[in-house]
């Protein structure tokens, strides 16, 4: 087993994880029916023993189960890992009602992730999404306090605009922000990815592999489980799927001159962008696992990103990545 991942610092806040974390939503929610506890739980354990060290749920997968069962899986191994969690949505009768950073509701909501941890302290606490109605300043300020009641260590945003980021790290460091990155999803390059630079803020990349796609084993005749997010999603069209080969294509050639896979290749192009950048790929498979760790170890020569750069920029990603209402609201 190699359970040497190299660490990475996100920004300048010193918290400090392995190089590919792993995300736990899909376990419980999101990709169809939940998967089996006893084997996540498994999964889990074997994440850490090879060597990652940063787990990535939220109160709303699920809801609530998948915080158990991170919770469950990590308890053994507690001082050792970093967890993510998330807060920020109304839950009602276990369906998602919109969005809520109210103070009070963050103070309430957090001694539930808690419990449902088995933890007396959150590694990183972000907001899940931004609250139209609740200015940042107030959300940065209640989680100023639970890291000063020692509840929370530090304090994350996701999908987060680049002025509410400066606002909130104005009141209490930004550790971490969360948000989509991937070879087909950039457009946190133009301000997003600069203003956490200059701010010293990590940068979490969920969905690395395009929830799947780059992998390269979804084609246009795949079929996808009863509620799976990606049977409404624009770029999961049967005629997207086809379009966006190129891409794959792409990849597919210079994993074969590494002898890599395809997935492999994507996740060292997202490691490659920035030294303080941790892509969180999910997976319910050893396999793929133990695939997606291996791509730590694989660095991507300067000409190669050069190459990657010159030969993507002529694909032309078909499809939005979230319906028009999920881009309205929530997304995930």
């Amino acid at each position: 087993m190699n359970t040497k991942i190299q660490k990475r610092k996100l920004g300048n806040s010193g918290l400090e994880v392995s190089a590919i974390g792993l995300g736990c939503m899909g376990m419980s929610f999101g990709y169809g029916p939940a998967a089996d506890k006893k084997e996540m739980i498994s999964l889990i354990r074997k994440a850490v023993e090879q060597g990652v060290t940063f787990f990535d749920t939220a109160e709303v997968y699920g809801p609530y189960t998948n915080e158990e069962l991170v919770g469950e899986a990590l308890a053994p191994f507690r001082n050792e890992v970093v967890i993510a969690t998330k807060f920020g949505f109304n839950i009602q009768d276990g369906k998602m009602t919109g969005v809520d950073s109210r103070p009070e509701h963050i103070k309430k909501v957090v001694e539930e992730s808690l419990k449902r941890l088995g933890t007396d302290v959150i590694d990183l606490y972000y907001q899940h999404r931004v609250d139209p109605n609740v200015p940042i300043e107030d959300v940065a300020g209640t989680v100023k306090d639970l890291i000063s009641e020692g509840k929370v260590k530090y304090f994350g945003l996701s999908e987060a605009g680049a002025s509410t980021i400066r606002r909130a790290h104005a009141v209490q460091p930004v550790a971490a922000l969360q948000s989509e990155y991937s070879l087909w999803t950039r457009q946190h390059e133009t301000e997003i990815i600069p203003t956490i630079e200059e701010l010293g803020i990590g940068l979490v990349a969920f969905s690395p592999l395009g929830k799947g796609f780059l992998a390269g084993k979804i084609d246009e005749n795949t079929k996808f489980a009863e509620g799976d997010i990606r049977n409404i999603l624009p770029r999961y069209t049967e005629e997207a799927r086809v379009a966006n080969k190129a891409l794959l294509d792409l990849l597919s050639q210079f994993a074969a001159k590494r002898n890599a896979t395809p997935a492999q290749i994507a996740l060292a192009w997202v490691l490659a962008q920035k030294p303080w950048i941790v892509p969180i790929p999910g997976t319910t498979k050893l396999h793929r696992l133990t695939e997606n760790i291996g791509a730590a170890s694989i660095e991507l020569t300067e000409q190669e990103l050069k190459e990657i750069e010159a030969a993507s920029a002529h694909i032309t990603i078909t499809g939005n990545r979230y319906t028009e209402a999920m881009e309205k609201s929530t997304g995930l």
